[in-house]
């Protein structure tokens, strides 16, 4: 785990970030949006952003995309600083997506396909070469059969697709998403998640701002604790996420998973130095297997001591 140190000079990110925040800065009049906040986020991982409501989790992000200007601080995209000019910011947008977390906030336009279409005739695209793309975006989400509704037609999960299918029209480099999961059923929920392991898979790189804890200890490769709009740790989530007075004092909690493997742990049924599990399957197969060896020495302690045994 490692706890930035603001307040130094700007230094370059590392080989493998392909978009960085360096002392950022910004408020709301009085109110601290984010302070000399710095993280980098590597090229192909899945960074999660976790903070209790008002650590400024949607403020960082709005950065990230240029939304928000910083008072001080630089944004940088693949270590070249942003520029907040018409060009640049057409850059930035290109390789950066955002998806809000209300769709609302997000489609406009009469009809799905409209409202996917937008972005990438935005950019100079040829209408066949947006086509593709638009086409692309609605297969990947599943909502091609969609494509005609209006989108005051659609269901919540529906226009949370959509608004996503948007964003994944401009083929960007990194995918920001704000607390993706929120207002999903489970099985929205599901879907969802499978559509964003098949955006990993093919390399994009995906930033999810959440106080999910349970989702970003299963999802992510790395996952950034957000605290008074500063980041107070950053690194693997079991390292990140397990000590439960930190997690307290930025108004979070143990995930469930890493709670009841630290209790296995303590109990003796997880071995010193074996890999804690991360997902509810993990647990699932591990307590399983225990049940299983807890089965067999049952049964070989009561052959040994029947009658006649040995």
């Amino acid at each position: 785990m490692s706890v930035p140190t603001n307040g130094r000079a700007v230094t370059p990110p590392s080989a493998g970030a392909v978009l960085s925040a360096r002392d950022l800065t910004f408020s709301y009049g009085d109110v601290v949006g984010v302070a000399a906040l710095s993280l980098e986020c590597s090229a192909g991982r899945r960074l999660a952003i976790v903070g209790a409501n008002g650590s400024g989790k949607t403020t960082l992000l709005l950065h990230l995309n240029g939304t928000l200007r910083p008072r001080a601080g630089t944004v940088l995209l693949r270590g070249v600083p942003v520029a907040y000019d018409r060009q640049g910011l057409t850059a930035l947008r290109t390789a950066v997506g955002l998806v809000f977390q209300n769709p609302d906030d997000q489609l406009f336009a009469g009809s799905v396909y409209q409202d996917v279409s937008f972005g990438p005739l935005n950019i100079g695209l040829s209408e066949e070469e947006a086509r593709a793309r638009v086409e692309e975006a609605l297969d990947a989400l599943e909502i091609a059969h969609l494509r005609d509704r209006p989108t005051h037609m659609l269901s919540y999960g529906q226009k949370k697709r959509a608004a996503i299918a948007g964003a994944v029209a401009m083929r960007p480099d990194v995918l920001i998403l704000d607390e993706p999961m929120a207002g999903l059923d489970p099985s929205g929920s599901w879907h969802l998640m499978g559509v964003l392991t098949r955006l990993h898979e093919a390399g994009t790189t995906l930033v999810v701002a959440t106080h999910d804890m349970s989702l970003a200890y299963e999802w992510a490769d790395e996952v950034a604790v957000l605290r008074s709009g500063a980041i107070v740790a950053h690194g693997d989530p079991q390292d990140v996420m397990h000590d439960p007075a930190e997690l307290a004092h930025s108004g979070l909690r143990v995930p469930w998973v890493a709670d009841i493997a630290q209790t296995l742990r303590e109990c003796g049924v997880l071995p010193p130095g074996a890999a804690a599990p991360r997902t509810r399957d993990e647990l699932k197969r591990l307590l399983e297997l225990r049940c299983q060896m807890g089965e067999a020495d049952g049964g070989a302690s009561a052959r040994l001591a029947a009658p006649g045994a040995g």
